[in-house]
């Protein structure tokens, strides 16, 4: 069975739902829900999503020039930690490609940066042999020059994934439990659990205590409001087989494309074991 389906079973067991709660225009953060799975499998989706979802980062630097006060090894690591757009479409991975790593245009690009003093040098000093692979931020500050120093230098990117560096993930993806919050009959409509409620859940509507349906996806499960009603009206737990995830991209991939990638390497994964375990 792929890994990006959950089937209907014969015993009953309900399919995989996944809705869409929230998303950006710039395609940075998407919030979704999705029911009938549990935390194993939900955080299989998570470790996938930020540690085996290629992107492109600097990985070797070649100094010309550099009289900044910043070592080469610190320059190196800043550059390694810029964001670079990606295509996953025209790239591979080192260890997949015909060259076995050695190097070609098929899994790396180069990268060049000339820049003399004074002045602040930044991302957008980087000037890419492929203009598809760019930083993200074009602002990210590198070194300072003073007069008359100079940084020039040749820059390598390639393909890797975050399980081999916090470099390549492309971005940061958390989930949490669907809350479930009921009110007994019990409640007088005090008030007191919509004054503390920190994400505004209820509401007193016409002199009753409501649930704000829009807001209640945003309930973290804190319990401030049960642990302030007088009555003990209030119940607020988690459904342990609905979850909300939150994927924020740190703009390499767009926040679909990391889901959907994602689920393309979870496939991968189990298909591959599949023909593994057929050899016991």
């Amino acid at each position: 069975m792929a890994a990006g389906r959950k089937a209907a079973g014969a015993g009953g067991e309900s399919k995989m739902e996944i809705r869409l709660l929230e998303k950006k225009a710039d395609k940075t953060k998407l919030t979704f829900l999705v029911k009938d799975i549990d935390s194993s499998y939900a955080n299989a989706l998570r470790r996938v999503m930020t540690n085996k979802v290629p992107t492109m980062a600097i990985e070797d630097v070649e100094f010309r020039k550099n009289s900044s006060v910043l070592y080469d090894e610190v320059i190196a690591h800043r550059l390694g930690l810029i964001p670079l757009k990606t295509d996953l479409k025209s790239y591979k991975l080192p260890s997949k490609c015909k060259c076995k790593g050695s190097g070609c245009a098929q899994c790396q690009v180069k990268l060049t940066l000339k820049a003399k003093g004074p002045g602040t040098v930044y991302a957008s000093s980087l000037k890419s042999q492929d203009p598809e692979i760019k930083p993200v931020f074009p602002e990210m500050p590198i070194v300072r020059l003073l007069k008359d120093q100079e940084l020039e230098l040749i820059a390598t990117a390639v393909l890797g994934v975050g399980k081999e560096h916090a470099k390549w993930s492309p971005g940061l993806v958390h989930f949490r439990l669907k809350p479930i919050i009921e009110i007994d009959k019990k409640c007088d409509s005090c008030g007191e659990c919509a004054r503390v409620c920190p994400e505004k859940v209820f509401e007193m509507k016409n002199g009753k205590l409501a649930i704000v349906q829009d807001n209640l996806m945003n309930c973290t499960i804190c319990k401030a409001c049960v642990e302030i009603c007088p009555k003990g009206a209030i119940s607020a737990e988690g459904d342990k087989n609905s979850f909300i995830f939150t994927v924020e991209s740190w703009g390499q991939l767009d926040d679909r494309k990391i889901v959907k990638e994602a689920i393309s390497v979870f496939d991968s994964m189990i298909d591959e074991f599949s023909e593994e375990a057929k050899k016991l």
